[in-house]
């Protein structure tokens, strides 16, 4: 029963990966049984006390607060990686959560990995790292956070580019 529960998890996280295929960096791709291995995904930092942070304080795009511990925020193009996407980078022992957004992300695949503090942030810096999608989120719950949004332009592009895939 167990490794019948397996090999349907397996399946699982493949499908899923596959699915989200057209959304998801094309580069370095590889959907395997333990998800979806994305190499050389350039990652920055960001924290919640940089100037055009502060207006949102410790929160994400989702409403929640941000998250550093076992499971980490990260924020990224929804239209690239959905809001919910659970990944964690090659070398890690930590998951990272996409349940934030930034207008400089936007048709970047580029993802911004929440640091706590000036000098984390800091030392994070600019880094190319492989990552592995262990489950894709929700193109349709990025929409539904994204629709009342639409005001702003960064929104409007993410909203525009998940209708047109």
């Amino acid at each position: 029963m167990k490794n019948a529960t397996l090999c349907l998890l397996a399946l699982l996280v493949t499908l899923l990966g596959t699915s989200c295929s057209s959304s998801s960096p094309s580069k370095g791709r590889v959907v395997t049984s333990k998800g979806t291995r994305i190499t050389s995904v350039r990652t920055t930092a960001y924290t919640h006390s940089e100037s055009d942070h502060i207006q949102y304080g410790a929160r994400t795009a989702v409403g929640s607060n941000l998250k550093y511990g076992n499971v980490r925020s990260a924020a990224a193009d929804w239209s690239v990686y959905p809001v919910g996407t659970i990944f964690q980078i090659e070398g890690t022992p930590y998951i990272y959560q996409v349940d934030d957004y930034g207008s400089a992300l936007v048709g970047t695949n580029t993802i911004d990995i929440y640091q706590p503090t000036r000098a984390h942030m800091n030392a994070w810096g600019v880094r190319n790292v492989n990552i592995r999608v262990l489950r894709w989120g929700s193109r349709s719950k990025s929409l539904a956070i994204m629709k009342d949004r639409t005001k702003y332009d960064h929104v409007r592009r993410m909203v525009q580019r998940m209708q047109r895939s």
